[in-house]
């Protein structure tokens, strides 16, 4: 039996107006290539980059959200290796002195968290149609709109088991990144991207390390993983020897195939970027000064101690529309009334993916006139359904549904159903506690279900003594 160990390294675009070093616009939906550019994000000779202040103070609001320790010291590095996407033939990066070491998220211990630029998009191949129609091969373009924008690497311990615990751990990273209003963290538009280093072993010492690059959706991650451990292990298994390397994942073939031999640090000749200074943070209060909000995991423990089962609690982090409208509609409501549970209830099922259809004191009474037996549980749902389809206001379309509770009225109704069937209620009389079931349906017939089935109850039972 092997074990398996992954460790994650996720790369996230930050949310921020302008690029890492330059000014030029950060924006992740722009179509036409190569506008958002100039001469420092494009590597002109005799350019200088300036170090974007936001985009650190997302990192280290990341940081401090995940149990981190923020660096007092920090700088950034030269890290040295060409390909067509890095201008300059080196991405400013950070090595020896990241922003933030350690901390965990789900249940995962972070090794460190750092701040560097982006690279610029390759689409390739592209085939090149000559005026005449015919082709003249292959080649690929490069977009340099994304060339320089802020991106956070964040580097896992190898504590990870399963595909399953990695899906959830990006999981909840993405949606800790857009509770703190650091990134979008979309992976379609590969403003988080996933990679995984995987080994497989036999022991408690770690197997030969192979690094899967560029997955770009959770289901590619679990898959991926599933796969690429499973490699290894049959490799192994027919006496083979893994290799370790970098590979990239076949999303059509669901596998992995190789791309090229696994650099080591020393192959990046990392060493201190002379054109930008060291930061010592301590001396920047508002860098450091950082105000957080209710996280994802707080959250969610909140809702599950109010008595909400996991499934919804986890509902209305993931969803936040759906979480604020849940607590807006029971603000003021002490911990164990009735109204907390009956709402969630609404809220997770009437009222999912539609979370903004109805305001939040709407909710509220509505759920009080349920609560108070004004309506019944078919009246309060007819008149959601009006509210949801802007036919009026919740104490506007109730009227149609309002339970009858006035005492005099029902014990009328009591007494006719009383007498219509004195055979059943003779058997009542006599012990048989179903037959009283039956006199209340009887009654909400003749309420024309307007009648409010306890109080009905009530009224029955006082006419038959």
């Amino acid at each position: 039996m092997y074990k398996v160990t992954v460790g994650l390294e996720v790369h996230a675009e930050l949310k921020t107006n302008t690029k890492m070093f330059c000014a030029c616009r950060n924006n992740a939906d722009e179509h036409a290539p190569n506008v958002a550019v100039c001469p420092v994000c494009l590597a002109h000779p005799g350019t200088l980059p300036v170090i974007n202040k936001e985009a650190v103070r997302k990192v280290l609001m990341v940081g401090k959200a995940v149990g981190g320790v923020l660096a007092d010291l920090t700088l950034f590095d030269r890290k040295n290796y060409f390909y067509p996407d890095i201008p300059k033939g080196y991405q400013i990066s950070q090595y020896k002195h990241p922003l933030v070491s350690g901390g965990s998220l789900a249940g995962v211990a972070l090794t460190r968290i750092h701040l560097e630029e982006d690279t610029a998009r390759s689409q390739h191949p592209i085939r090149k149609q000559a005026s005449n129609g015919a082709g003249e091969g292959d080649r690929s373009l490069v977009d340099y709109n994304r060339a320089g924008v802020p991106l956070m690497e964040l580097v896992t311990e190898p504590v990870i088991h399963t595909p399953e615990q990695a899906g959830v751990f990006a999981r909840e990273l993405q949606l800790l990144l857009r509770t703190l209003g650091a990134g979008e963290a979309n992976m379609e538009k590969g403003e988080m991207r996933v990679e995984a280093n995987i080994s497989v072993s036999k022991d408690e010492n770690l197997g030969t390390k192979v690094e899967v690059k560029n997955l770009n959706s959770f289901r590619s991650v679990e898959r991926a993983i599933a796969f690429e451990a499973a490699r290894q292990e049959a490799l192994l298994e027919s006496g083979g020897e893994v290799l370790q390397e970098t590979r990239g994942w076949d999303e059509a073939a669901e596998q992995t195939f190789s791309q090229r031999k696994k650099e080591g640090s020393a192959d990046y000749r990392y060493f201190p970027d002379p054109d930008l200074p060291s930061l010592r943070l301590s001396e920047i209060p508002d860098l450091t000064d950082i105000s957080l909000p209710e996280l994802p995991s707080g959250r969610r423990a909140r809702y599950v101690a109010l008595g909400l089962k996991s499934d919804d609690a986890d509902m209305f982090v993931t969803q936040p529309a759906s979480g604020t409208l849940f607590d807006a509609a029971i603000d003021g409501l002490a911990a164990g009334d009735s109204r907390i549970l009956t709402t969630a209830n609404y809220v997770a099922n009437d009222l999912a993916g539609n979370a903004s259809a109805i305001a939040p004191k709407e909710l509220s009474l509505l759920i009080a006139m349920l609560s108070e037996g004004k309506l019944s549980s078919r009246g309060a749902k007819d008149t959601l359904l009006g509210v949801l389809a802007g036919k009026g206001s919740v104490r506007e379309l109730s009227k149609d549904y309002l339970q009858e509770s006035d005492e005099g009225a029902l014990l009328d109704i009591a007494k006719q159903v009383v007498e219509g069937h004195a055979g059943v209620a003779a058997e009542y009389k006599a012990g048989k506690e179903s037959a009283l079931q039956f006199l209340v349906g009887q009654g909400m017939k003749l309420s024309k279900g307007r009648g409010n089935p306890q109080a009905l109850r009530a009224a029955i039972q006082k006419v038959l003594g």
